[in-house]
């Protein structure tokens, strides 16, 4: 199991078009999982965020419970969303300040005209790593933040389970055998960790 120093895993931006989610950028802190882990924790957390940016209508939040871990999520009314995969202490109030603040500064360095055209190699975006390191200490984060007022009259839907906000007949294991973002071996370890129920999947 990971130590629990970490509280932040990753942080990703996606464009939400009509069919799908398209990843932006990403980042992740992942040095709590071993070495062999590490792979297939990474695909697995950008295709939970994917999946749930889908499933995520425009200009509302959402945190969604998924074993050991919490996923924040925000879609703009402009379709661009961030996610925050977090562990359950880390305050949801801050990964949602965190999250619109992130998107803030994405729009002013990347202009929206070009959203739907770009793929994540051509983003130039390092303060997301700089976000990932700065946040992983929320009381220094709440500080640095001064927690936006605006954000206590949105509406934060909770879910306690991915399967609440799959569509009606959606199964997470059908969604993962039909993944292309997801390779053989990340595969095997999501059913792995299902079968064992080991605490570091998402299931």
């Amino acid at each position: 199991c990971p130590n629990r120093m970490v509280k932040l895993y990753c942080l990703n931006v996606l464009y939400k078009n009509n069919t799908s989610a398209v990843r932006l950028k990403s980042a992740y802190d992942l040095q709590s999982f071993s070495l062999f882990q590490r792979g297939s924790v990474q695909e697995f957390m950008g295709f939970v965020s994917k999946t749930i940016v889908e499933r995520t209508p425009p200009a509302s939040r959402q945190s969604v419970k998924e074993g050991e871990y919490m996923c924040h999520v925000y879609v703009r009314a402009d379709n661009l969303a961030g996610i925050v995969i977090s562990d359950h202490e880390y305050p949801s109030r801050v990964s949602h300040t965190l999250i619109t603040k992130i998107l803030d500064e994405f729009t002013q360095k990347i202009p929206p005209s070009s959203w739907t055209l770009i793929t994540e190699k051509d983003v130039v975006f390092p303060q997301l790593n700089t976000y990932l390191a700065k946040y992983q200490n929320p009381r220094e984060a709440d500080a640095m933040t001064k927690i936006q007022e605006d954000l206590d009259e949105t509406t934060i839907i909770l879910h306690n389970t991915i399967q609440a906000v799959l569509q009606r007949g959606e199964k997470l294991d059908d969604l993962v055998s039909k993944s292309e973002d997801l390779t053989i071996q990340s595969k095997a370890f999501y059913k792995t960790a299902r079968k064992t129920n080991s605490c570091c999947t998402f299931s």
